[in-house]
């Protein structure tokens, strides 16, 4: 009886504990799965709505916290293609602090560029730029005023891994732009309106030049040449080469909505291999 007694006692006194356990771990999970839910995506590492924006400040929606510092006068139109939207003055753009971006989110192994554009004229002008620290112009995303659009990546040093310049650049009008490249597919595709006007192999294997220590900045050069003048939407960018069903599901429904059915797949995947390890 003596011993049933003390037993009893020893499990009264280990319940509390247990209890206390519990909560920890729960606690524990709740804060993992919170700060995993702050970055919406591994491979997004840039992501611009245009939704919001704070004094001289546009906030970015990856969840990795890097928003545009304005320079010049870019300001919230309501005339978005989802939404509201930027509208760049000529010489205006985002600062992007490129040097004190994070290494492991600096595009190296593949890198694609989307956005809504809607420009004055058909002139040169830069949708987003970086410059690496030995001074190579890694990316040249642009609407160019030959009437056609780029697409460019560098290797360190300035090696060119391709360079695409292809679609019809028109004025005052909607025009949705994707390039797109994957080092292991040796690739680069430029999509424009979802449809792919060029590809080109990879003229060197080297990856992207992997640093921005010159500046990175959205709607200008660092060396303040080929400004953008007009609206622009839903910028996004990737650390990895996005496919052709992708930048369509992208234009048509936009970030968001491609982002919640990338987790139902996932989803849908795991519940998959769950069930199949039973």
């Amino acid at each position: 009886m003596k011993r049933n007694l003390i037993s009893l006692t020893s499990n009264c006194r280990l319940v509390p504990y247990l209890v206390c356990l519990l909560l920890i771990g729960a606690l524990c999970l709740h804060t993992t799965e919170f700060a995993s839910a702050e970055v919406l995506d591994p491979d997004l590492v840039l992501y611009f709505d245009y939704e919001d924006f704070k004094g001289d400040t546009v906030l970015e929606k990856s969840g990795r916290g890097y928003d545009g510092a304005i320079n010049g006068k870019v300001t919230q139109s309501n005339d978005g293609k989802f939404g509201k939207a930027a509208h760049f003055v000529t010489g205006s753009f985002l600062d992007l602090d490129g040097p004190n971006i994070d290494p492991d989110d600096i595009p190296t192994e593949g890198m694609s560029i989307v956005a809504w554009l809607n420009v004055e004229a058909i002139a040169d002008m830069a949708i987003f730029n970086a410059r690496a620290g030995d001074s190579t112009w890694l990316v040249h995303p642009e609407a160019r005023g030959s009437g056609k659009y780029r697409w460019l990546n560098r290797s360190p040093g300035g090696a060119t891994i391709f360079d695409i310049r292809a679609g019809d650049n028109k004025a005052n009008e909607w025009q949705h732009y994707a390039g797109t490249f994957s080092r292991a597919d040796g690739l680069a595709v430029l999509y424009i309106n979802g449809k792919n006007v060029m590809e080109e192999k990879a003229r060197v294997g080297t990856p992207i030049a992997g640093d921005w220590d010159q500046g990175a900045r959205v709607g200008y050069n660092i060396d303040n040449n080929r400004p953008f003048a007009g609206l622009m939407d839903d910028l996004n960018v990737w650390k990895r080469g996005l496919t052709e069903e992708e930048v369509n599901t992208i234009m048509n429904e936009g970030v968001d909505a491609f982002l919640a059915v990338e987790a139902r797949g996932k989803l849908a995947t795991t519940w998959g291999k769950l069930k199949a390890s039973k």
